[in-house]
């Protein structure tokens, strides 16, 4: 339901920059389904990435093989993202707060981590220049949290205005799709919001799994169940994926 209803966010013809994981099981099943124009960027440097299974990172070959163009990844960053031509970013994190500011660095104190993340990668320049920011994550306590151990990647920083006054291009997380539901900030404050919630979850389940007070809309909605091709497309798109990381096994 998260990967089908975080697809869904993304529109016909845009140019969707993609994280790996999550954010590229949606974008993925997005192109095979009702966004087949939908332009797949991967910071490594394929422009129109067609994989026919879910790469394992962005310098996964399966993202050369068919793309439109393989370019440097400078050009990505310079010519594309901060130039202002990507239209989303598709991002996953470890942790998250309420103005979707995000962590991927580290868990705990920054010097003395309890865990250390993957890192910040091209996260940082995609939440601060994309036209808009699409936040894919499962919906736990410890992932939505009062206050992130670090910020690697910043939303709507501390809310209302805050995040223009960094600068920033893009207009910052505009959807977060979680295991439970989705949420977006608030028009004003920028604090994110449920207003939606996935078939058999209960605003409580929610509330639990959130480190704040979570706002809910007024206007709460519930997310349409996955059509029977969207859940095709995915068990296939999945299913090719395992058997081609057992033929790379063995």
């Amino acid at each position: 339901m998260m990967s089908i209803a975080a697809a869904r966010e993304l529109r016909d013809g845009i140019l969707c920059f993609v994280g790996i994981g999550l954010p590229s099981e949606a974008a993925n099943l997005a192109r095979r389904t009702h966004a087949p124009e939908c332009m797949l960027i991967y910071e490594s440097g394929t422009l129109g990435a067609k994989p026919d299974v879910l790469p394992l990172s962005i310098g996964d070959g399966v993202l050369a093989e068919r793309a439109d163009s393989v370019v440097s990844v400078p050009e990505i960053f310079n010519y594309w993202l901060q130039a202002g031509r990507i239209d989303v970013g598709f991002l996953g994190a470890a942790q998250i707060d309420r103005y979707g500011n995000l962590n991927t660095t580290v868990i705990g104190d920054y010097a003395r981590p309890k865990v250390r993340l993957p890192g910040a990668g091209g996260a940082p320049e995609i939440a601060a220049s994309a036209k808009e920011v699409i936040v894919i994550l499962r919906h736990k306590r410890r992932a939505f949290v009062e206050e992130l151990d670090f910020i690697t990647s910043v939303g709507h920083y501390r809310g209302g205005e805050s995040r223009k006054e960094l600068g920033y291009t893009g207009a910052g997380p505009v959807a977060v799709i979680t295991d439970l539901g989705i949420l977006r900030p608030d028009p004003e404050t920028r604090e994110l919001t449920l207003t939606a919630v996935h078939p058999g979850v209960s605003v409580e389940q929610v509330k639990e799994q959130t480190g704040w007070e979570l706002r809910v809309s007024g206007e709460l909605g519930v997310t349409e169940p996955p059509t029977d091709r969207e859940l095709s497309v995915l068990r296939d798109l999945r299913a090719a994926t395992r058997e081609a990381m057992k033929e790379a096994a063995g």
